[in-house]
Formats: structure tokens, C-alpha cells, sequence
């Protein structure tokens, strides 16, 4: 077979350097009507399964998209005030004020003016920025960057096998590849506004490169492979031609899956660890690229050739031998893989990642999920790619039964089966095994990778809420923001714990405009303090409700402003970048003309953080110049350079204790997901945090929470009994609105005569289940409630608990010797 190269793709820099022509500000009424040019066909596969023709749907908006509006500086200062408000106390408050107002009459204005200029022709004012924080980040990316999808397990029980599974889930991803490289992928939209596709491009055959001046990303556009990586060893097959097309069958690629499998077992697992290199990419990223360098210096070595097969692959399919045993131990195990260590090896799945880039983890039982590096896309694009290919999954089963069911696709592949040999080109379909050249340096640098990685897995832990008692259709029938309600349940949960508010994120989407990814919505407000304090008080139920009514209605609104991309974390960092380049700028002039070698610190590796975590892309409290007296005596040399000298000093609103406590998050949320996924999470963004990742569906609610063992579980089951209480709550404010009867109860009871005996039982007229999930009546769902009293939610659901079980249990007296009822008894209203 003729010898194939494969070229290292090109760096994330060159490609925003090469980028199209600057766009010009676009009003966003020009694009409803951008994807009228294509049929609904096109814009909606499913409606119809014949074949289409007309490609260009997916980048047919780029042109005409808004780029991302820099905000007012005198309306971000006024949110960052109002953000902080509920945090601080009034000294605090006092001082973040002064420097506000000190920040608006010197700093503010000529920072302003510097980023409105530097983003001039710039595709977006925040982009490079953007990618700096996460390329800069020098920390191991698992835990404190990469977030994970956990699917639904196939519909289909007989797929739900490794091989069978995988086999179909790859199928499906590069059938979205093909879509997205013939942009043939119909595109996003919000409300019938499309959305930039920009990250599609980003999503496949890309790279997280380590350097010893940060990281880049690299991408091969040309990439027809994939790599397989099982019990820790790599291999490879191509599974596309030249044009984008895939060139096996789902039956040829299970034999392919089935056969690498087959390989995998026939080297031990403990020998198999020690050349497990994928666990070098959970290295320090400075560690990984000199690790790096010490693959590629042999140029006799294989290390090279297969780094760069591994780098370029479209993606990694991972394929662990592992059943985790409960939903907790999937969602670990789709963040960090599992830590196992027998006889001093490390034969857990953490093994058997490469975290640099995309991945699709299949566990021996078939349940499946999805690993990504962050940098390039944000969750709502790999949300898409998941939710496709669950869909493809199912609809390609369908076809297998009817031949005239839907395809999700515009075009599909030709049937491999039945095309020419001589047509597939240059490809080899046959797996190969990468075998590294394990050089004594590499060893021992493996071992204290795996080391360190297992200290880090050890460090955190995971629980699951599986929620079924309603969802997103309860809540919006009391009239509520899903969203916002369940903002407010994290809120209410903490505070019931702690007695405290602490501050909380969430990433609110911008791709309403061109390269938009998040802006960052800071989740406490005056009107939600006032909700948990009321919710913990003893008050009417009527008041805690229209307390909860203000605070969503008031976190909905802040969810509107961010996602028309006028927060104030984003606009913030900017001024923050570009004053620390200007800072840099006019330190290496004064080093080149005086030889003066001052230099002001950066901010802090915290800024690397991703869109959803802690720091938001913001940095953690900016350091002071390393030395005063070069800034005053850059002040005395002349009144020609004092705008320059008063850059040296870092603005007041960025040395303001407030700046470091808006980028220190406690509770970092984000909602993302639909009926495709099981779960979706990431790590704790902080030491004393939790890392909060949730999906709504219709009639559940689906959270993964992670920390560095703070008592994680019992936050669980204080979310599942403000749930459960909220949800009592609500019905009965709702009771005392109504008469108790329903309107179909109503007419039945004006119409005389029937069919039949009417059956009466003890819930007639109210429902058989009580709000709180327990049977009985409404006076004993109040048992032990008392106005939510417990301080500890847990506790009050062991209580609930407790109660239904002593009602189960059978009388040990007599009915003859039951307590006499004393005291007046009590008519209970209809519920």
C-alpha cells in the first residue's frame, strides 16, 4: 500500500488570520428571511425522505449575521454593580461603588475607546480573547475544562452491545460529518433567526496541541480516519474517500470494532497500562508539550507518524471494557474515566482517553457518551452532533424495516456494498495498531501522569437526580421559566444548607451573531435573596410563591439581555486583555530603550476557565506590577506619556475586591440537553463548588453535580425535597384560586342520568396522588412541614420518607382499642 502522510493541520491563529473580508454590523431583521431562499425540504430533512440536490444551506447565513455588539461602558458598570449587590455587604458595597465611579473618570473611557478600535475589522471583539483563556490554561484539561454527554441507551435492547452500539454511533457521527463538509447540515435557529455555524467547522479532525507557549489549535480538513482506542492501545482505519463519503458499511464497521476488540484482549491489561500514552494528555499542558517534543525528536521513531495519525483522526472512539453500575458512575466515567488500581497498575478507563480531542466513549454494556474539548465549540453545537446522531441511529433501524422511512440527511453516501473497488481511492479499511516506540523517558513520565490523574479523580466525586415527579410541562403550566425555575431550586437548596447565597453562573447562548459562543448570567439577584429567605421563613405559601414569581421573572429577563450579548463578565474581560496589552506593549518599549526589563504579571492560569465554569473566561484578581517605582518614575519623565504611565497601574475596577468575587463562582450551572441525553455535567470550578449540569425534558428533570467532596449527595436530596415541596406549594396556591372542581367535574354534575355506578373513592375529587409523591390526604402531606422549617433539606426528606413508611406499616393495635379522636375534626378542602 502506498505510504500516506499525514500533515500536521493547520494552527487556530492562522486560520482567524486567513478568515474572510471584516462583515459589516448587520441588522438583525435582514435575516429572517436568509433561509426563505431554500425550500422547507431543505431547512427540514424529515419532512420528506426523497433525495435533495441543493447543497450550501449550512454557512448560507454567515454573511448576513450581526457581529457581537460592545456594550456601553456605563451600562456594564451599572450590572457589575447590580451583580454584586446580593453578594456584598454595604462597606463592600460602598467601596465597589467608588471604584466604579474612579474606573468611569480615568481608566474606563480610554479602554473603551482602545477596544472599539482594536476591533475594527475584527470578526468579534472578544474572539481572540476568547480562545487565549483557554489555550493559556496550563492545567490538566480533564475535570477543570472538557464536559461530557451521557445518551439515552438505544432504543432498540438487541443494540445495546459494544460492538453493535459503537458500530451504529459511528455511522451516525460521520454521516454528520459528511453533512457538515458538503454543508448540507441544516442550519440553527432560534425562533426562525438563524444562528452562526461557525463551530460545525470546528468540530471534527481538530486538536488540542501543547506548546511551551500555550496551546494551539490545529485541524486537518482533509481527515478520512478515526482511531479506536481500546484497554489503552491505538488503532486506526479510514472510513471516508476523498469526497467526504463514507466507505463502510455499519455491518463492516462492527467487524472492524469486533476485530480490534478481539486484538485488545490478547495483551494483559496491567502490561497493556504501561504503554497507555493517552494518559499523558491529562499531563500539565507545559509537561505534555515537552513530552511531546521527546515523541517526535527521533526521526527514525515511529512516535511521530502515529502522534500525527492520533492528532489529525476525525475523532476517538473509545471503547472500555468497564459496566458502570449506577447512573453516578456512567457520568464519572464519561467526565474522567474510572480510577482502578490492581497491584500497584492503574487498569482503570482513564487509561484509555485522549482528552485533546472529541470523543465517543461505548462502555462494554453499550451505554455511550461524548468527551469534547471545549475550546473550539461550546455545548449547544455538540448538542446538536449528539442529538443527530441518536436520531440517525433510530431513523437508519427504521429504514431497516421500511424501506420508505425518513432519512435525516439531505443526501446520504452510496451504498459501499455496491460500488466500484477501483472508486474508493487511496484508503485502507483494515484496522491498525499504532505501536510507540516506549522510550525509557516515556515510561516513567506515563507513571507520574497516571499518578497525578488518579489523585485528581480521587479528588472529586458525582451524584445524579433523576427527577421524575414533573418537568418542564408542571412548570410551565404554573407559569413559570423552566429555566429560571430551576435556577431558583439551586438557589433555595444552597441556602437551605448553608444559610447563605453564593455566586452562581450560568452560560446564556449568543450565536445570534457571527462567531457568537456564550455571555454569562449571574444567577443571584436581590429578588432571588428574597425568595430563599422567604422560602426558609415561616410564610403563607401565597407569599413564598410570588416570591419565586419575582425572582424568575427577574432571572428570565437577565437571560433575554444575555443573550442578546449585553452582560457585563464579557464585555469586562476585554477591557481587562486590552488593558493588559497595552500594558505589555509599552513594556517592551521602555525595555528596548532603556533596557529596563519591568513587566507587569498576567492574569492568573484561572482565566482559562471554560464559558460555563467559575471565572466565565475572566480572570481571577489581576496582580499589581511587579515593581511601584517603575510606574512612578514612568509618571515623572514627561506629562506627554501620563495616559501611558496611569496604564501601569491596574484599573480600580479590576484591583476591587468585587472583581475577584464575581470570578469566583461557587455554583456553576448550565442547561443544556434534550430527550437524546441521559445526563450532561463537567467538574467543580472551584475547591469549595459544585459543578451543576442539568436538562429540563418534558415531564423530568436530569442533574449531574459535581465537587471536591462537599457533601454532594446531600445537595441532591435537598433538590429533590424543594422540589417536592415547591411543587406543593404551588398547588395549593392554586386550590385556594379554584372552586375544587374541575370544569369536566362541573358538567358532569349538571348532566342528569349516566351509564353506570358513579365509583367514589377517598380521593374523590382531589388527586390520588398527593403533591409531595406520597398517598394520603392533604392534612398528613402537611405532617412535619411546618412552614419548611428544617434547615437541612436532606432531613426533611427523610422525614417525608419516614412518614410514608410508618403509614405502610400494619397496625400492631386492634381497631377496637384506636385512639378516641379529641378535639374538634376538621373539614379538608378539596384538593
Amino acid at each position: 500500500m502506498p505510504v500516506r502522510t499525514f500533515t500536521m493541520p493547520k494552527s487556530l491563529n492562522e486560520s482567524l488570520a486567513s478568515q474572510q473580508p471584516p462583515i459589516a454590523d448587520t441588522d438583525k431583521s435582514s435575516l429572517n428571511g436568509v433561509t426563505e431562499a431554500y425550500t422547507a425540504s431543505e431547512r427540514e430533512p424529515l419532512a420528506e425522505s426523497g433525495p435533495k440536490e441543493k447543497p450550501g444551506i449550512t454557512y448560507a447565513a454567515q454573511d448576513t449575521l450581526p457581529k457581537l455588539p460592545i456594550p456601553e461602558l456605563e451600562d456594564t458598570c451599572q450590572k457589575y454593580l447590580a451583580v454584586l449587590a446580593p453578594l456584598q455587604n454595604q462597606r463592600e458595597q460602598d467601596d465597589t461603588a467608588a471604584a466604579v465611579r474612579e474606573f468611569l473618570k480615568t481608566d474606563g473611557p480610554e479602554l473603551q475607546a482602545r477596544l472599539k478600535k482594536y476591533a475594527t475589522g475584527k470578526t468579534s471583539y472578544i474572539e481572540q480573547f476568547w480562545y487565549d483563556s483557554y489555550l493559556n490554561f496550563d492545567s490538566s484539561v480533564v475535570l477543570n475544562l472538557n464536559p461530557f454527554f451521557l445518551l439515552e441507551d438505544d432504543p432498540t435492547p438487541a443494540r445495546n452491545n459494544q460492538v453493535t452500539r459503537a458500530a451504529s454511533l459511528v455511522i451516525s457521527a460521520l454521516s454528520f460529518v459528511r453533512a457538515v463538509r458538503k454543508e448540507e447540515l441544516p442550519p440553527d435557529t432560534l425562533r426562525g433567526t438563524p444562528l452562526c455555524m461557525y463551530q460545525y467547522s470546528r468540530l471534527f479532525s481538530t486538536a488540542r496541541i501543547p506548546t511551551e507557549s500555550g496551546c494551539q489549535i490545529a485541524q486537518d480538513s482533509g481527515s478520512r480516519h478515526i482511531v479506536v482506542l481500546c484497554k489503552g492501545q491505538f488503532y486506526w482505519f479510514d472510513v471516508m474517500d476523498d469526497s467526504s463519503d463514507i466507505i463502510m458499511t455499519e455491518k463492516d464497521m462492527a467487524l472492524n470494532l469486533q476485530v480490534i476488540v478481539d486484538d485488545a484482549e490478547e495483551t494483559p491489561i496491567q502490561e497493556a497500562a504501561k504503554g497507555a500514552l493517552g494518559v499523558l494528555s491529562t499531563e500539565n499542558r507545559k509537561i505534555w508539550a515537552g513530552l511531546r517534543d521527546v515523541l517526535t525528536r527521533d526521526e527514525e521513531s515511529n512516535n511521530t507518524e502515529c502522534l500525527s495519525i492520533v492528532d489529525s483522526a476525525l475523532f476517538i472512539l473509545c471503547l472500555d471494557y468497564t459496566e458502570p453500575r449506577n447512573g453516578a458512575e456512567l457520568c464519572g466515567n464519561m467526565l474522567c474515566g474510572t480510577s482502578d488500581v490492581v497491584k500497584g497498575v492503574q487498569i482503570g478507563t482513564c487509561t484509555n482517553r485522549w482528552y485533546d480531542k472529541l470523543q465517543i466513549i461505548v462502555c462494554k454494556n453499550g451505554s455511550a457518551g461524548i468527551n469534547f474539548e471545549h475550546t473550539g465549540v461550546d455545548g449547544h453545537t455538540v448538542l446538536r452532533m449528539a442529538s443527530d446522531v441518536y436520531t440517525d441511529t433510530i431513523l437508519r433501524f427504521a429504514k431497516s424495516i421500511n424501506g420508505q422511512a425518513p432519512s435525516l440527511w439531505t443526501s446520504t453516501s452510496p451504498d459501499p456494498s455496491k460500488r466500484d473497488p477501483n472508486s474508493f481511492g487511496d484508503v485502507s479499511t483494515t484496522p491498525h495498531k499504532l505501536e510507540w516506540d516506549m522510550l525509557p523517558e516515556l515510561s516513567t513520565a506515563l507513571r507520574f501522569a497516571e499518578t497525578r490523574l488518579a489523585d485528581l479523580i480521587q479528588q472529586n466525586e458525582f451524584e445524579i437526580l433523576e427527577f421524575a415527579g414533573y418537568g418542564k410541562n408542571f412548570i410551565i403550566s404554573m407559569g413559570f421559566s423552566p429555566d429560571a425555575f430551576v435556577q431558583m431550586a439551586f438557589q433555595a437548596a444552597y441556602y437551605g444548607l448553608y444559610g447563605r447565597v453564593e455566586n452562581t453562573y450560568e452560560p446564556a447562548m449568543t450565536k445570534i451573531f457571527l462567531h457568537g459562543r456564550t455571555d454569562s448570567i449571574r444567577s443571584v439577584t436581590l429578588e432571588s435573596v428574597e425568595f430563599v429567605k422567604t422560602f426558609w421563613a415561616d410564610n403563607s405559601p401565597q407569599r413564598k410563591v410570588d416570591a419565586l414569581k419575582k425572582a424568575t421573572q427577574k432571572h428570565t429577563a437577565l437571560t433575554k439581555e444575555c443573550a442578546k450579548a449585553l452582560g457585563q463578565d464579557r464585555h469586562l474581560y476585554a477591557l481587562y486583555c486590552v488593558w493588559q496589552r497595552a500594558v505589555d506593549e509599552e513594556g517592551a518599549e521602555a525595555a528596548s530603550s532603556n533596557g529596563d526589563s519591568s513587566s507587569v504579571d498576567g492574569p492568573s492560569s484561572e482565566i482559562g476557565m471554560s464559558p460555563w465554569r467559575a471565572q466565565s473566561i475572566s480572570p481571577s484578581r489581576p496582580r499589581s506590577p511587579s515593581t511601584n517605582n517603575n510606574n512612578d518614575n514612568l509618571r515623572l519623565r514627561s506629562k506627554s506619556r501620563s495616559n501611558k504611565a496611569r496604564l501601569q497601574h491596574i484599573p480600580a475596577l479590576f484591583s476591587d475586591p468585587g472583581y475577584e468575587r464575581i470570578n469566583t463562582t461557587i455554583l456553576s450551572t448550565s442547561n443544556c440537553g434534550n430527550p437524546a441525553l441521559r445526563h450532561f455535567g463537567f467538574g467543580p470550578v472551584s475547591a469549595d463548588g459544585f459543578g451543576i449540569g442539568y436538562i429540563i425534558k418534558d415531564d423530568s428533570i436530569s442533574i449531574c453535580i459535581s465537587s471536591k467532596h462537599r457533601q454532594t449527595r446531600r445537595f441532591v436530596e435537598s433538590l429533590e425535597a424543594y422540589f417536592l415541596e415547591v411543587k406543593r406549594l404551588l398547588r395549593s396556591v392554586k386550590k385556594g384560586q379554584q372552586t375544587g372542581r374541575s370544569r369536566v367535574r362541573e358538567s358532569e354534575g349538571e348532566r342528569k342520568g349516566g351509564r353506570g355506578k358513579v365509583i367514589k373513592g377517598e380521593a374523590q375529587g382531589s388527586e390520588a396522588v398527593s403533591a409531595i409523591g406520597v398517598e394520603g390526604d392533604g392534612e398528613e402531606e402537611d405532617e412535619g412541614l411546618g412552614g419548611y422549617g428544617f434547615f437541612d433539606a436532606g432531613m426533611l426528606l427523610q422525614a417525608l420518607r419516614a412518614s410514608q413508611e410508618e403509614k405502610e406499616r400494619p397496625s400492631v393495635k386492634a381497631a377496637g382499642n384506636a385512639r378516641r379522636a379529641i378535639g374538634k375534626k376538621l373539614r379538608v378542602s378539596e384538593y
